[in-house]
């Protein structure tokens, strides 16, 4: 009998289509976001149950303060709401917390909650989350960069690669974005050079396990060759 396949060590997902999903029930876009929150924390137990390390998100990006200033307030209320009401059992499942991106725009009490989240799940090793909120690809990229620059440390792949939000784990293996659009938007633009991407049509709400499985089959029935050609990956098999 064949052995079950190895399964990435992180994978990404931009989960778009919270606001679509919403709308096409004709609710308010931020009943979508609230249904987001259920459909990752479906995700979170999924990819623990499957053996999965790293699980990282783009919660909110440096592009959306752009949105409707409620629509802006209404996702800073329900991150507030949702640290409170999730790192308890997170952390009960073994989920350490991350959450990448500036800090700068968001409030007080929305910072002291990162933090105590963060602090509180340290200890935890089964799956680390990272949440990336006011994050940006090229953010990361520039603040690396002007972090080497103030140490006089010469700006190298390596020395940058170390200087990254998500310098503490490995990179993605797989990027799933829901919601059809087949774009990255300026998510994991350094970490994502030899990611798999896989697209899916479901709207993030709709998001569940089986599109879960989906996406890793997927993944599973790539070659991952990374410059080498096949003859080569096949002969190190």
């Amino acid at each position: 009998m064949a052995a079950p396949p190895v399964p990435p060590r992180h994978v990404a997902i931009v989960m778009d289509g919270n606001g679509r999903w919403a709308q096409r029930r004709f609710l308010p876009r931020l009943a979508g976001h609230k249904q987001g929150v259920e459909s990752l924390r479906r995700c979170v137990r999924a990819c623990a149950q499957r053996g999965i390390g790293v699980l990282t998100v783009f919660a909110f990006s440096s592009e959306n303060w752009n949105r409707p200033a409620e629509e802006v307030s209404g996702l800073m209320e329900l991150l507030a709401k949702a640290l409170t009401r999730e790192v308890p059992q997170l952390s009960q499942e073994g989920v350490r917390l991350h959450f990448v991106g500036a800090r700068a725009g968001l409030s007080d009490k929305v910072r002291a909650g990162l933090e105590l989240a963060q602090s509180q799940t340290a200890h935890n090793t089964r799956l680390v989350l990272n949440v990336c909120f006011n994050y940006g690809g090229r953010w990361d990229i520039a603040q690396a960069a002007a972090q080497l620059a103030a140490r006089g440390v010469p700006i190298t792949e390596e020395s940058l690669d170390r200087a990254l939000a998500l310098a503490h784990v490995p990179d993605p293996d797989l990027l799933i974005r829901t919601g059809g659009e087949m774009r990255l938007s300026n998510f994991l633009l350094w970490q994502a050079a030899y990611a798999e991407l896989y697209f899916s049509e479901r709207l993030w709400p709709d998001f569940d396990e089986a599109a879960l499985d989906e996406a890793l089959a997927a993944y599973h029935a790539r070659e991952r060759r990374f410059g080498q050609t096949s003859e080569q990956v096949q002969a190190c098999a």
